[in-house]
């Protein structure tokens, strides 16, 4: 089997997008492409990439270049084949002349995690400014904090992460652990000033507790080592 690497600026299209432009079922568009690429003698492995469908379960799809996107679509009827044609240009020109926004769409998490790293340390003296227009809920102080720290659950989020895989890539990787039932960043990764620890007792029944939120750095950093995890995870 051959093997085709993309260069990193090439526009590719899932198979899940060329479904719904063709409106056809996304596992006979795989299939369509599976029969490609093996006529051709390539290694469809190298094309396949994982998702997370709505029911939290894996699925694969795969990402075709230009030149492999419209050899599948020999087979399709004109019109198909213009719809996906015109969803092609339209993603080479933005590549070519891509459109900055306060808050790009990133499809890479360690992209995503650098511009809410950049845009945090652009907005920090501002936030640090705004005066607390009333008392919040101590749920509220525990979990969300004035200074721009990131708690697991918005972490998450940035990075596009199921959150039950997320937690236990952490958790295998050593980077976090379990304390008193909630997540604690081990010694290390706090002395690297990748967390930052608020510890305190609750009024209501005097329990202590720590919550351990990742500060941009160790956004970052996380983006890296999760985008290693999947890439193993995937191999």
């Amino acid at each position: 089997m051959n093997t085709i690497v993309a260069p990193s600026n090439t526009v590719t299209m899932s198979s899940r997008e060329i479904a719904q432009l063709c409106e056809k079922e996304h596992k006979n568009v795989k299939r369509d492409a599976q029969k490609m690429l093996l006529e051709l003698g390539l290694d469809a492995l190298s094309f396949e990439r994982i998702y997370m469908d709505d029911s939290n379960r894996r699925q694969t799809e795969f990402f075709l270049d230009r030149i492999l996107t419209e050899t599948l679509l020999t087979g399709y009827s004109i019109q198909l084949r213009h719809r996906v044609v015109t969803r092609l240009n339209e993603l080479e020109n933005v590549s070519r002349h891509p459109v900055t926004t306060d808050l790009p769409d990133f499809s890479s998490p360690a992209a995503a995690a650098r511009a809410w790293a950049e845009q945090y340390e652009r907005t920090q003296e501002a936030t640090q400014a705004l005066a607390v227009a009333a008392p919040k809920a101590e749920f509220v102080d525990r979990y969300v904090d004035t200074k721009g720290l990131l708690g697991f659950r918005q972490v998450a989020k940035v990075l596009k992460a199921n959150e039950r895989v997320f937690r236990q890539m952490l958790i295998d990787t050593g980077v976090m652990y379990y304390l008193n039932g909630d997540l604690m960043a081990k010694q290390p990764h706090i002395d690297a000033g990748r967390f930052d620890v608020k510890t305190g007792t609750s009024e209501r029944n005097s329990h202590a507790f720590a919550q351990a939120r990742f500060t941009p750095k160790g956004v970052e950093w996380i983006a890296g080592k999760w985008a290693t995890y999947n890439m193993q995870r995937v191999a």
